[in-house]
């Protein structure tokens, strides 16, 4: 319990009329004893009068895991003879938790506290405080109750839960899109009667005679292809866009790919990299794969290093022997930067499909675009629009290159991803 800022108020008057009756009425000494003893009195009933601190006992819940960028409910319980009509609540934690103000909260013995989640891994939840005013508001009073609580981070695969992603690949898998790429496909499908409106190049002449009918070959996408996962760990992945890190954005979306191309029937590895080269996963069917890569990703670490795109490209192209689409998360900061990415995902392109996912930051597309004009913004916005030009010049080369560039905001990653892997299943070109 501590004063508040009305008992300070009020013992100031007090101080300031006492130092009157001094100075004009010194022989009112009594008036002073009834003033500040009517304080003294007044705090006391207010003391007495509010609901004390040591009688409320609380109890705090939260699930042992929760999805990085999602918010998860702490669930807060008290109990006591009275509870104050309004309190305000504080919670000690990692830094891997962030949780908006709670203030003003009614008087009520159980309430969801929402926490949203920005860092993979274990994050634990210390103290809950409480504070509140006594009942003339003379007084704060503070209460803390340990806890011992701990909720490991996951990537989030929200949308594999919901559906989301089972419900974009169904065209490629039993609606309109396979009628489109059958017989644009290099795998045998099935054998079916000709007819008007069919491309004649389908007809299968041999089966034709000796059936004397019209026979086509009908065929279908190839499955089985072999998908690897590549992700840079480097210090320029840990920066934040939004709530997440661009790791953690690179991460849920890869997982989303993983399960869509399980969906698709293909294989997918995973290999990541700093300075140095981490464990390579070998592709396995994609389903089978899931669990492994999610499980990889949930203890991957970003690393305050520069990221070595030679060594660790370099190490990834000497492991793959087929021709694979290599779907690489990486980033750079200008022109110079990327030469050493640029030449290495050059080389890989000779032997594979690469796709290279490259995270937009809105803030800097706001930069360029300045509401005030001011010179401070005015100057912002001449880095920010050379920055922009620069990595637009990087992904043109790439693009030039024959590479596959997708360059996104982060909140449309997901979707873009498995849009454009659709894209590369139905056209065959792994």
């Amino acid at each position: 319990m501590r004063p508040s800022v009305r008992l300070i108020a009020l013992a100031l008057v007090l101080a300031a009329l006492s130092v009157l009756i001094t100075v004009k009425l010194p022989d009112r000494g009594f008036a002073l004893v009834v003033l500040w003893g009517g304080l003294a009195v007044l705090a006391a009933a207010d003391a007495l009068a509010s609901p004390a601190s040591r009688r409320i006992a609380a109890r705090a819940e939260a699930p042992a895991t929760g999805f990085v960028g999602a918010d998860v409910p702490l669930s807060v319980a008290f109990d006591a003879p009275r509870l104050p009509a309004r309190y305000d609540l504080a919670l000690t934690h990692d830094d891997g938790i962030e949780t908006a103000p709670l203030t003003g909260i009614p008087g009520q013995g159980m309430l969801s506290v929402p926490m949203l989640l920005t860092r993979r891994g274990a994050q634990r939840i210390t103290r809950l405080s409480m504070r509140y005013a006594s009942r003339f508001g003379l007084f704060e009073v503070i209460a803390n109750w340990p806890l011992d609580l701990t909720m490991t981070g996951l990537p989030n695969i929200r949308p594999i839960l919901s559906g989301a992603i089972q419900a974009q690949m169904l065209p490629l898998l039993d609606g309109a899109r396979v009628t489109q790429i059958k017989g644009d496909g290099s795998e045998f499908h099935q054998l079916r009667d000709f007819v008007a409106g069919m491309d004649p190049r389908s007809i299968d002449w041999k089966r034709s005679a000796r059936a004397r009918a019209m026979i086509a070959r009908e065929t279908r996408a190839e499955r089985n292809h072999q998908i690897v996962l590549c992700l840079d760990t480097g210090h320029l992945m840990g920066e934040r866009l939004g709530a997440l890190s661009k790791l953690d954005h690179a991460i849920n979306a890869g997982l989303a790919l993983v399960w869509a191309a399980g969906l698709g029937g293909d294989n997918v590895g995973f290999y990541s990299f700093a300075a140095r080269p981490q464990p390579f996963l070998p592709p396995r069917p994609g389903r089978s794969a899931f669990g492994r890569i999610q499980a990889t990703c949930a203890d991957l670490v970003q690393e305050p290093v520069e990221s070595n795109h030679t060594l660790g490209l370099s190490t990834l192209n000497g492991k793959l022997k087929r021709r694979s689409l290599i779907v690489v998360f990486s980033d750079f900061v200008d022109a110079t930067t990327a030469e050493l990415l640029v030449e290495n995902l050059a080389v890989m392109q000779r032997q594979h499909l690469i796709l290279y996912v490259a995270l937009r930051d809105p803030a800097m597309q706001d930069l360029t675009r300045p509401a005030d004009e001011g010179l401070d913004a005015v100057a912002r916005a001449v880095a920010a629009s050379q920055i922009v030009t620069e990595r637009q010049a990087v992904l043109d080369k790439l693009h030039r290159l024959g590479i596959l560039c997708l360059d996104v905001s982060p909140d449309a990653l997901t979707p873009a991803l498995v849009s454009r892997y659709i894209d590369i299943k139905a056209k065959e070109l792994i």
